[in-house]
């Protein structure tokens, strides 16, 4: 089955620094693939090359079998690929229908020519309360996202990224900042994205990670030094010593 991601030897220097170590990382259809690794391991750098935000000095990377290593980010975002950051990028003036259907003219081409288009078209609003049902902001349609708690954001943002339909999502610390009655609601919503979005998951929160996660890659100095299921890497004493510490257990 081909891989929806597949990424082969991705090198990233910043002069003498290696940010990512000849990374081989892939996503099967349909799996959370999760990648921890302790604060400034490459992780949120590593999303940035998938991205095209980045550009690698070496590798290759596909997508459902297609090179897009050389194609920037609009090309990317339109063959369906996906992304969420640590702190939440949104239209904080617009209204959350707003910043969704606007995510829904971007999937389909519309002319920007005029935002307030997307106040007068019934059919794409429709399709962007679908969206807002499922992130559970429906009641909240016609509030400026400014006025959204910290956790709506959050529901927000995964709204607006599958409002693109991608094929692969890239979840860059989705529990950030979240207290834990949020985080147990946001661990519910991806689970129930299982069967319809393949996602790259990057997280601290380990309670989340062995929640959701079908397999996990740590990454630590820009290299990845182990891939496996939960129960592989919960028991793994190199993990335990280069993302812990020795003696320590992952939860």
């Amino acid at each position: 089955m081909t891989p929806v991601l597949n990424v082969q030897g991705m090198v990233k220097r910043f002069g003498g620094l290696l940010a990512t170590d000849h990374v081989d990382l892939t996503v099967k259809p349909g799996e959370i693939h999760a990648l921890i690794g302790p604060n400034g391991a490459g992780k949120t750098t590593l999303i940035s090359q998938l991205m095209g935000e980045l550009k690698q000095n070496e590798g290759t990377i596909e997508l459902d079998g297609q090179p897009i290593t050389t194609l920037p980010t609009a090309k990317r975002v339109s063959m369906g690929l996906a992304r969420t950051f640590q702190i939440t990028c949104l239209l904080p003036d617009y209204t959350v229908l707003d910043n969704v259907a606007i995510a829904i003219q971007v999937r389909q081409g519309h002319s920007f020519r005029f935002w307030g288009n997307v106040r007068h078209e019934a059919g794409l609003r429709e399709d962007a309360r679908s969206y807002l049902a499922g992130a559970g902001l429906a009641d909240r349609a016609d509030e400026l996202v400014a006025n959204l708690s910290h956790g709506e954001q959050k529901q927000l943002e995964l709204a607006v990224a599958l409002a693109t339909k991608p094929r692969l999502l890239l979840l860059d610390e989705p529990m950030a900042g979240l207290g834990h009655l949020e985080s147990q609601q946001m661990i519910e919503m991806l689970r129930g994205l299982k069967n319809q979005v393949s996602m790259l998951l990057v997280e601290h929160d380990m309670e989340a990670v062995f929640a959701l996660a079908d397999r996990i890659s740590v990454l630590v100095y820009g290299r990845i030094i182990a891939t496996g299921s939960v129960d592989e890497i919960r028991d793994n004493p190199e993990v335990r010593t280069a993302y812990l510490g020795e003696g320590d257990e992952l939860c």
